[in-house]
């Protein structure tokens, strides 16, 4: 069956229909990643975007549920060069199409991804419609586009009420999951990320309780605190900070998440009052950007984001620089910086856009990249070990 992809601006790209029957309107953004489609359709960070990815074969290793980064994928559609309908993979579970239609995913396939992610780079990311619908008419159509916006996302992706993550939870025996990005905290359990000693250079983190604010988290963020032996506790995004302030957590993490961070005035004000504490504090992309903005600086839409597994990000302390996964289209403005409060940690050695800022008398740090990975290298991961240590020496 014919499909359509309908910009903003007037292109209509023509192609085959795919997963779900129904049409959709989003906000269209590309993806560099040569692998991790399965990771990709289930970061909470995409809600209210439809994602195409300019690697031109996707699904050849099939869907692989042990992988996921949530319980379920967050894309409103999916746009692909070819779709593969078989897969090669001893770990799969079943074709990415039948996840798709399973999930209610929208997409299209046999366009011209190369000329979609050049139009969106010389022109910026724009909305879009995905249909099946060949008599559809622009002058109707575009006025809908051009209104559409991501609105409160991070409402919609949270978890519904805290709950803690110890030895073997599943992602359907927790009550508290709203299909937000659950830790299948089976890290424990045999075939759901096992924990195995490999993996496990030392616990430096035993004993240390983590309050994890989910703004939208990825499944990595918790594995990455539960493999250093850190307890963690995750809280839906409008939790009170006095709530946090009370369990007296060793360190609060801030999760990534989807949208415009402005949008999230409430949960900055409270952020506002966690940075007022001693607590140290580490807080990856949205969080990185809600914690800014709690602060005094600004952030800023970027004309196309950075979405990919091949990021290059500088440690200005060092010089050293590092492979990074990334996923965001706001960035803090660098220029609107108080020294006082905050200063530069990492820079994007492509665009030279802020990665990263170390908060000036605080045991306070935030990146705007994903240490944890998953899709993507993990040259960074040593930020967790750097959070663990904070929380020591507080401690």
């Amino acid at each position: 069956m014919k499909a359509f992809l309908i910009l903003e601006d007037g292109t209509v790209f023509e192609g085959l229909h795919i997963g779900a029957d129904r049409e959709v309107i989003s906000e269209i953004v590309f993806n560099t990643s040569m692998a991790g489609y399965l990771e990709v359709l289930t970061d909470p960070s995409y809600a209210g975007q439809a994602v195409c990815m300019t690697y031109p074969l996707i699904g050849n290793y099939g869907i692989c549920q042990d992988d996921m980064e949530s319980a379920k994928p967050w894309p409103d559609g999916f746009i692909v060069r070819e779709l593969s309908r078989s897969f090669s993979n001893f770990r799969a579970d079943y074709a990415i199409q039948d996840f798709l239609e399973k999930n209610d995913v929208p997409g299209i396939a046999g366009i011209d991804t190369r000329a979609l992610t050049k139009r969106l780079r010389e022109k910026g990311t724009m909305n879009g419609m995905i249909t099946a619908n060949a008599d559809y008419r622009l002058e109707e159509i575009l006025p809908r586009l051009k209104a559409y916006t991501t609105g409160k996302v991070v409402e919609k992706v949270t978890c519904k009420a805290k709950y803690q993550i110890k030895g073997s939870v599943s992602l359907e025996e927790n009550g508290a999951v709203s299909g937000s990005a659950r830790f299948d905290a089976a890290a424990y359990k045999a075939g759901k990320r096992e924990i195995k000693p490999s993996l496990v250079k030392a616990l430096n983190g035993a004993g240390k309780r983590v309050a994890l604010l989910d703004l939208g988290t990825k499944g990595n963020i918790a594995y990455s605190l539960k493999i250093r032996g850190c307890d963690v506790t995750v809280y839906p995004a409008g939790t009170p900070a006095a709530e946090l302030i009370a369990d007296r957590p060793d360190g609060i993490m801030l999760s990534n998440g989807p949208g415009d961070p402005k949008e999230c005035g409430s949960i900055i004000a409270e952020i506002k009052k966690l940075y007022d504490t001693d607590i140290p504090i580490f807080a990856i992309c949205l969080g990185h950007q809600l914690m800014a903005l709690a602060t005094g600086a600004d952030t800023y839409k970027m004309k196309y984001g950075h979405r990919g597994g091949n990021h290059p990000v500088k440690d200005l302390a060092t010089g050293r620089v590092y492979i990074s996964s990334q996923n965001h289209g706001y960035v803090v403005d660098m220029d609107k910086l108080d020294p006082r409060v905050a200063t530069p940690a990492f820079i994007n050695v492509n665009d030279g856009t802020n990665e990263g800022l170390n908060y000036t008398g605080k045991n306070i740090f935030t990146v705007q990249f994903h240490p944890e990975a998953c899709c993507g290298p993990q040259d960074s991961g040593y930020l967790f070990d750097r959070f663990i240590q904070m929380m020591e020496v507080t401690k």
